[in-house]
């Protein structure tokens, strides 16, 4: 995020799409809800129905998968009407004008066509983030989660950049991570084309620095991130380290995955409980959880803050720095023997300019601090880019709009996009162990338009089969306004009912992020008289 959350409160419009936060991230919902209660305009853009929009000025209920004509459609009023901030993009930015002649393109009302939004309604919501001074935008999978969703970023940032509405509070661009501390896994380098502090593989200098540091040369072109891994497992890949991950339920094209499960040589999972990829382990190492062990979470607004050991792990359990340590010296590397995590940050700050100032004494004394943090006496950064972009000058990307992978067609005429829910969450490794949670969620569901299950014969709780082009499960149909006509919505996170079997794994051209969010499908009535228990869980390849 480029700026806080605690501003949140603060803001005088927001702009939320591809987020359900209310279910997602309730505690960041909580500020929205603060903002719009002393008197915040919001605009929600999701094809679902959420809580948020329920409390929203507007509701841009799009078909999915059209985010790019919406947004350089705001984009193309913002410009025609002239309500950019010239002063703006003429001192931090470059490339304006390859932007303002692509979204002219983009009228509202041939908008209108492609989105299902009406044309007033995007003037009006362009209109009101041009010209509101604490406007901020937050989003999250429902825009990444997509063949297009790089592009889908860009003309978000595109808005940010042409209003100027950014290095100021209550404003700027905020994406909500969507899972513990998946900022610092980032913020570390938990990704082949960065090393920690987000410094990248391709300068030579980043390279050698760290090596020397290390001790080990480095590789001189980057590995696969973990949708090009998912892709040749068992091929190029013949062993896999899974950390704190099931792939079998939460990636895409499932079926696919366990294919390539199949093939592997040697699997690892490290994990505090047993979950669906165990089944394919060679070796299970017991990790502590986050009560067990001490160490540092980064929040969603970079805030980085202590974590602290309550209590003994159970059993053989251990924290995953120990582990990886004595894997590290089970391989010859006995140097550095750390003995504490506050070692491991050190020397990561060491090397890391954005973390430079950060220390466990600091965070002890002055609470979380937000990077950059450059020197030991620097200030905590509330909101990036106060003093001027950081990369010198915002870079104006346009875009134009790509259609998604798939199509609703006679054969698959709905559109399926999945999520996550309030009670569980992720692969709901945790989640489904609590006997609250389950009692609220016990199992899978598939959200069906009360129109369009009547016209497909389909009661409200019937057992269904959903259908796709890679897979079929069965589940009990929900009734629900929330979703379009042409639409259905299923949660990911019930390994019995594995929705990750139908999804695509067709991914995003930088990213390459599967398409969750838009697959083409149809459903199809089950007999009540074939005993449920026989497809519970079931799949079968399609097409």
């Amino acid at each position: 995020m480029t700026n806080s959350i605690p501003e949140i409160r603060d803001a005088e419009f927001l702009f939320v799409t591809g987020s359900n936060t209310t279910e997602a991230h309730p505690i960041i919902a909580m500020e929205m809800k603060r903002a719009v209660r002393r008197g915040a305009k919001l605009a929600v853009s999701d094809p679902r129905a959420i809580w948020l929009s329920d409390i929203a000025d507007w509701h841009m209920q799009l078909k999915p998968g059209t985010d790019v004509w919406l947004l350089n459609a705001m984009a193309h009023v913002i410009v025609t009407e002239d309500l950019v901030d010239k002063d703006f993009i003429a001192t931090n930015t470059e490339n304006f004008e390859a932007v303002r002649d692509t979204v002219l393109n983009y009228p509202p009302e041939e908008a209108e066509k492609v989105t299902g939004v009406p044309a007033e309604m995007i003037r009006e919501v362009a209109r009101a983030y041009a010209a509101t001074p604490k406007a901020g935008i937050y989003y999250t999978l429902g825009i990444t989660e997509h063949t297009t969703g790089t592009d889908n970023v860009y003309a978000l940032s595109n808005l940010v950049l042409m209003t100027g509405h950014l290095g100021v509070r209550s404003a700027g661009m905020n994406p909500l991570r969507g899972q513990n501390n998946v900022q610092g896994a980032n913020d570390s380098g938990a990704t082949p084309v960065f090393y920690p502090g987000y410094q990248n593989w391709h300068e030579p200098d980043v390279r050698k620095k760290f090596g020397d540091a290390w001790g080990v040369e480095q590789p001189t072109s980057p590995g696969l991130n973990l949708n090009q891994m998912m892709k040749v497992m068992g091929q190029q890949i013949r062993g896999m380290f899974l950390m704190g991950e099931d792939i079998v339920v939460s990636e895409p094209n499932v079926c696919k995955v366990e294919e390539g499960m199949n093939q592997l040589d040697f699997v690892v999972v490290q994990d505090i409980f047993f979950n669906e990829s165990c089944r394919w382990a060679d070796v299970v190492l017991p990790a502590a959880c986050f009560a067990e062990k001490d160490g540092v979470f980064t929040n969603s607004d970079r805030r980085v803050q202590r974590v602290r050991k309550a209590v003994e792990p159970p059993g053989d359990a251990k924290p995953d720095w120990w582990i990886l340590r004595e894997l590290m010296k089970r391989v010859g590397l006995e140097q550095p023997d750390y003995q504490h995590p506050r070692e491991i940050y050190a020397e990561m700050a060491s090397l890391s300019p954005k973390f430079a100032g950060i220390s466990y004494e600091r965070i002890e004394n002055e609470g979380g601090l937000q990077w950059p943090v450059t020197t030991p006496d620097a200030p905590s950064t509330e909101y990036l880019h106060k003093d001027g972009i950081l990369r010198g000058k915002g870079l104006f990307q346009p875009v134009e709009f790509q259609p998604p992978f798939e199509q609703a067609d006679p054969e698959y005429p709905l559109i399926l996009s999945t999520g996550r829910t309030l009670y569980h969450y992720n692969a709901a490794t945790q989640t489904r162990r609590s006997d609250g949670l389950t009692l609220k969620q016990p199992e899978a569901f598939v959200e069906i338009h009360p129109k369009k299950a009547k016209q497909l014969g389909v009661k409200d709780g019937q057992l269904v089969d959903i259908v796709t082009r890679r897979g079929r499960v069965r589940c009990r149909a929900m009734y629900s306004r929330q979703v379009r006509r042409n639409a259905i919505w299923m949660p990911f996170h019930f390994p019995d009912v594995r929705t990750n079997y139908l999804t695509t794994d067709a991914g995003d051209k930088v990213t390459g992020t599967g398409e969750y969010k838009v697959c083409a499908a149809r459903i199809e009535v089950v007999e009540e008289s074939t005993p449920e228990s026989m497809f519970r869980g079931a799949f079968a390849a399609v097409g």
